[in-house]
């Protein structure tokens, strides 16, 4: 078997997109302490880059602006996530990193799902038990399209009908943000879910419309837990393009919603201008399905 898979393995190298929350409703906490959760996700076209070739023993290189900050050992869900399928999955992987780490938009889920992604290509793959334990952002990625998650991120629910316009921008003020600590600090555990059924997003301003009504639950808590995120949302807000702003995930990471590419480019020039120490970056609210194919 182990023979088999060498002579199968084959280079590939694959995009990873952010996760973004674009509402994230906490409604309720397990006995087992994981919490409930009622989430609308995108997958903009930011996000890291991972490369896999042959090798005689699982290694794993990180590259790019965070590195320094980034654990290359047992802790890393890279590293976690090939070793679910023991011997079988021999890999040299690189990592070009470009995403913040502890930013609330799943930069690490994502890696371990592309590197699930890339097992699955030799014809390998693990259990749904195991995909969870990863944690709960990581089978939302595997997907990387837009969809509803609910439970402890184990029911997903697919968005058929999305917008094919809208812009993002992502924004993080250099502050890790760890999740545990800004979910033990949410006092209110039990809010209200998103509507039982979701409108159809067959334009922009509809999805717009729709993420105002709702909202991220997490957000009070982690400003009052990192101040320099309410910051972030005020000098979104302060574009007269932006239609929204927010705070993804636990944060702190925010996002602005632009209607036309200009304005989103123009906002991300302007935020890394005036805040050069800040992560700024702006793309296309959602990636293609054809972008997650491994390439050349």
């Amino acid at each position: 078997m182990r023979n088999y898979l060498i002579q199968k393995q084959q280079t590939n190298n694959f995009f990873s997109p952010a996760k973004v929350n674009l509402s994230l409703h906490v409604i309720g906490q397990q006995p087992d302490g994981l919490h409930l959760l009622d989430s609308l996700i995108t997958f903009p076209a930011i996000g890291d880059s991972l490369s896999f070739s042959n090798s005689e023993k699982l290694n794993l290189s990180i590259i790019g602006v965070t590195e320094e900050n980034l654990p290359s050992t047992q802790e890393n869900l890279i590293l976690k996530s090939a070793k679910l399928f023991n011997k079988d999955y021999v890999r040299k992987i690189l990592l070009t990193k470009e995403l913040p780490i502890s930013s609330g938009i799943g930069g690490g889920s994502a890696n371990a799902a592309t590197t699930i992604r890339d097992a699955r290509s030799l014809g390998l793959d693990i259990s749904l038990n195991d995909i969870l334990d990863l944690g709960s952002d990581v089978l939302a990625c595997l997907k990387s399209q837009p969809l509803r998650m609910t439970g402890v991120g184990d029911k997903l629910q697919m968005i058929s009908i999305w917008p094919k316009t809208g812009f993002i921008v992502l924004v993080n003020p250099r502050v890790q943000l760890e999740t545990t600590k800004v979910f033990s600090a949410l006092k209110q555990k039990n809010n209200e879910p998103m509507p039982e059924f979701l409108p159809d997003f067959c334009n922009f301003r509809t999805l717009v419309d729709f993420i105002i009504e709702n909202r991220n639950d997490l957000e009070e808590t982690a400003i009052k837990l990192e101040p320099t995120i309410y910051e972030v949302l005020t000098e979104l807000k302060k574009d007269k393009n932006c239609l929204i702003s927010r705070m993804s995930g636990s944060g702190a990471t925010c996002f602005g919603l632009f209607e036309f590419a200009e304005d989103a480019s123009e906002a991300e020039h302007r935020l890394r201008t005036d805040f050069p120490k800040w992560w700024v970056a702006s793309s296309k609210l959602s990636i293609c399905k054809s972008e997650l194919e491994p390439f050349i």
